[in-house]
């Protein structure tokens, strides 16, 4: 599991650590990581260039220590300083003991040693910045031609809510220390850090047992996966009804269904307009013309995709919701949702929006929706009283308090009509053998994603939704096979 904390919980931290330790050490373990990782990026240290971007907070001099190890090993370091009379002196002093160099950002060779340099780093402004890159500082990240690396974070996000409010570093990687911050998982910051390094600096003793945020990796995945028992039948596995299509988006009915065979369940149920269709496709599922109530015993319920908006919608999407089972509501089920929030439900329900619907559900621009994203998701979640999936570049799942998941495995291929179909059923498979909301939502997110990219190796060409149906069965098993 990747864990994140926020800034105030990381200082936090960082004091509580230094307290017990001689003045500076954490520093130099930051710095020890952040030249080590840079070195492996160069391959040769010995006659590469480097140029360091400095600003005037401690990550700067996380930046001009790390400089002085690579200049120690033959490394050719320009120091190019944003605030001179502010940059961090113990490490400007230690790169000109080490042979680097400095000069102002003012300086007429300061973009040239950028333009030139193998590799730059960010060291611009901490974990604690706010707000985009100013002029002069965005003037030279632009020069930069080689590899970028950020130091902790890329200056111009946010480091709590991946919020990236104006001009920003885009890395080629970044080096974090201690713990993952929010902001480097969930974009549309995420985009801007490239690939991820975290080092350790002591830190996790210091850090409270619950994160603000969390990525699954495979392990955490196959550990939830329902596996059946000898005692196991199709009914004890649990079954999943599937409340989907219309006149209009019969194929809606069969990809949710595609996604609720390949999920864990025992059986599908499905009930909707579009049954010759799902038959034809899947034989093995069992159908009902409705109401939903009638058409027999479920564990969950997975209702909206390409349903409509007429009579006959909203009086199965309140049949559903009547009922005492949990309930994912997704699509034009959410368009038609009953005012209000869902805490009189006696089980669970999860929604599952992308920025447009839930820009609807809350009142706001899209726009909003896609900047703040994590923002978005806490506040549908304590709206509604229900675990939202908020679908995108990074989705995100949120059961109101407590850690936020974020998904590390979306590819922008899944970006193509049905895709959301095939998770919904996915999810809804996985919430009726027995996952809880929440972990049947980053569960369903993590495989939906890792199916994507399964489909489109090795040769990156598009992919329509049922072939993420088709590629589940496969990653599930790399999942359980590490």
């Amino acid at each position: 599991m990747r864990i994140a904390y926020s800034v105030e919980t990381v200082r936090a931290a960082e004091r509580d650590l230094m307290a017990r330790l001689p003045q500076g050490a954490l520093m130099q373990r930051a710095a020890a990581g952040l030249a080590a990782a840079c070195a492996g990026l160069l391959g040769r240290v010995y006659g590469a260039r480097v140029a360091l971007l400095i600003g005037s907070g401690d990550n700067g001099g996380d930046a001009l220590y790390a400089g002085a190890r690579l200049a120690r090993r033959g490394a050719g370091v320009t120091a190019v300083l944003l605030a001179p009379d502010r940059a961090h002196a113990g490490g400007l002093r230690a790169l000109r003991d080490a042979g680097g160099r400095a000069l102002p950002a003012s300086a007429d060779s300061a973009e040239t040693a950028l333009t030139q340099a193998d590799l730059a780093l960010d060291g611009i402004v901490g974990i604690g910045g706010k707000g985009g890159l100013r002029p002069d500082a965005e003037r030279l990240t632009r020069a930069v031609r080689g590899t970028m690396v950020a130091v902790d974070l890329p200056s111009g996000v946010d480091a709590d809510t991946g919020e990236v409010r104006g001009p920003a570093v885009r890395a080629d990687a970044t080096v974090t220390f201690g713990t993952y911050k929010p902001g480097l998982l969930i974009d549309p910051a995420h985009e801007h850090a490239g690939a991820l390094r975290l080092i350790d600096i002591g830190l996790a003793p210091h850090l409270p047992p619950v994160p603000d945020a969390e990525a699954l990796q495979h392990g955490d995945v196959a550990a939830l996966l329902p596996r059946p028992d000898a005692e196991s039948d199709k009914y004890r596995r649990g079954v999943v009804g599937v409340v989907a299509g219309s006149a209009r988006y019969p194929g809606a009915a069969v990809l949710a269904v595609a996604g609720a065979l390949r999920g864990g369940a025992g059986a599908v149920r499905y009930v909707g307009p579009a049954p010759d269709a799902v038959i034809t496709r899947f034989p093995e599922t069992l159908v009902h013309s409705g109401p939903p109530h009638k058409a027999g015993r479920v564990q969950a319920w997975v209702v909206g995709p390409g349903l409509g908006d007429d009579a006959a919608a909203r009086q199965s999407l309140d049949d559903v919701l009547a009922s005492d089972v949990p309930v994912l509501v997704d699509a034009d089920g959410l368009r038609l949702l009953p005012p209000g929030d869902l805490r009189s439900r006696t089980a669970a329900t999860i929604l599952t929006p992308h920025a447009g619907e839930a820009a609807a559900l809350l009142g706001v621009p899209r726009e909003e929706v896609e900047q703040t994203r994590l923002a978005s998701v806490r506040a549908l979640a304590e709206r509604y009283g229900a675990t939202v999936l908020l679908k995108g570049s990074t989705t995100l799942v949120c059961s109101g308090p407590g850690p936020v998941r974020v998904n590390p495995t979306g590819t922008g291929w899944l970006a193509t009509a049905g895709s959301g179909d095939v998770l919904s059923g996915l999810t809804g498979s996985l919430l009726a053998s027995g996952l809880s909301p929440h972990d049947a939502a980053s569960t369903g997110a993590y495989l939906h994603g890792l199916a994507a990219r399964h489909a489109t190796a090795p040769t990156g060409a598009p992919i329509a939704a049922y072939d993420v149906a088709t590629a589940l069965p496969e990653v599930w098993r790399d999942v359980l096979l590490g």
